[in-house]
């Protein structure tokens, strides 16, 4: 089968299958992220052994449970706790059970869990935005909320962003965004995905009731920190010596190629959402002083 078309067909039953996890939330929500975790989990320690540190896969898969956890009981209060609690883990490990007792060892667990497991577990707390989850037998009842507008807003635009940010550079594209990172990118493919990104985000905001001043705000933060999630990627690909982080998904490579742009722009999205747009006081007061300014 011709490569372009396997990559279709993966590329729209995977995106069938989060939205459907992003629209009902709970239970189908925490497992198909804690999938991707796993796998891509797998993935980061597989890239790091071509550099020969060796992460702790059981303290990082065992740290990303803590935290999808966490986030399945919207416990976001005790996740200090549990990085605290998780790090001290990977300077035990090194001590006590590892193949080597490196710093680099300890450092890339570390990033492991925070970069492959508790940034991209963010998307359940911002599903979850505006709920007061309740639970039966462990099942995960949330209903409507503002979260799930937010959660859409974010992968839409994302979706967006990368197909603005190829149009825009393969037909404009002259001057390299990161020559040493990623030479296919281009200054001019990042402006035109951040213009569709601000579209897209302005478009779902007129949707969700989101005010255009918010919608533009958010279309620039995806834009910008999925557009700096796809260049790490590339930079942890590129200083281990490998073109793809895997191969299981045909087409695409693998989970952390796919979900590079969500890594950061998650979190981000995240704090702004919960403490800029739904804080009922900080919004107010944005509000006040926008209608100050006109």
């Amino acid at each position: 089968m011709d490569k372009s078309i396997t990559r279709i067909i993966t590329g729209t039953i995977m995106g069938f299958i989060m939205l459907f996890s992003l629209l009902s939330g709970g239970l189908a929500l925490f497992i198909i992220t804690m999938l991707v975790v796993i796998f891509a989990t797998r993935e980061y320690v597989s890239i790091l052994k071509n550099k020969g540190f060796y992460p702790s896969i059981k303290v990082i898969l065992v740290a990303d449970a803590i935290f999808a956890i966490l986030a399945y009981l919207n416990r976001f209060n005790l996740l200090s706790f549990a990085v605290t609690v998780c790090s001290i883990s990977a300077f035990m490990w090194v001590l006590f059970k590892g193949k080597q007792p490196y710093i680099a060892n300890v450092a890339t667990t570390i990033l492991g869990f925070i970069y492959g497991g508790l940034f991209p577990l963010y998307l359940i707390f911002l599903r979850d935005i505006g709920s007061q989850p309740t639970y039966h037998h462990l099942l995960k009842v949330t209903g409507e909320c503002p979260g799930k507008g937010f959660v859409l807003l974010i992968f839409f635009t994302i979706l967006i962003t990368d197909t603005g940010c190829y149009y825009f550079g393969s037909k404009f594209g002259k001057h390299k965004l990161s020559p040493v990172i990623s030479p296919n990118k281009t200054i001019e493919g990042a402006v035109g995905g951040t213009f569709c990104a601000i579209c897209m985000a302005t478009l779902i905001g007129y949707m969700i009731d989101l005010p255009v001043v918010f919608s533009v705000i958010a279309g620039i933060l995806v834009a910008l920190f999925s557009q700096i999630g796809d260049l790490c990627e590339s930079l942890i690909k590129r200083d281990a010596g490998v073109k793809d982080s895997g191969n299981t998904l045909p087409g695409h490579g693998g989970f952390l190629d796919r979900t590079d742009s969500y890594v950061f722009t998650l979190p981000v999205l995240y704090y702004y959402f919960h403490y800029v747009v739904y804080d009922v006081n900080t919004l107010t007061n944005i509000k006040t002083f926008l209608q100050g300014l006109l």
